[in-house]
């Protein structure tokens, strides 16, 4: 697939998945087996925050790869990371490069302000 192809793959990725139920089928049409890690992590955060949103703030791609900056937000309503519920609104940025190979996502790397989220959380002092 061209750049161009990647980048509209990763729209309607982010469109399928952004503000709604994330089922195992649903990510099994976009992620491939190779990269578990990103469908364990969006069960983790799913059920921390449920039907969160993706925000695409820009996206380039080049060969394989798409590289996403991302505004995360979503409600607290679920354990996350040991921490009990809170009922807060939490909105962070996120940086993403995805390599997709044969129409899925492969592989992944993740960068996300996570003291920014406890803070937000009101687990850390700000």
């Amino acid at each position: 697939m061209s750049a161009q192809e990647n980048k509209a793959f990763m729209r309607r990725y982010f469109g399928a998945i952004s503000g709604k139920d994330k089922p195992r089928e649903l990510q099994d049409q976009y992620i491939d087996d190779s990269d578990q890690e990103l469908k364990e992590h969006i069960v983790a955060f799913e059920v921390a925050f449920p039907h969160y949103e993706l925000i695409i703030d820009d996206m380039v791609a080049e060969g394989d790869k798409v590289a996403v900056s991302t505004t995360f937000k979503g409600t607290h309503k679920g354990e996350f990371m040991g921490i009990a519920p809170t009922g807060k609104d939490v909105a962070i940025p996120i940086a993403l490069v995805y390599r997709i190979s044969g129409g899925k996502i492969v592989e992944h790397t993740m960068l996300a302000d996570q003291l920014g989220m406890m803070q937000q959380l009101g687990v850390l002092p700000t």
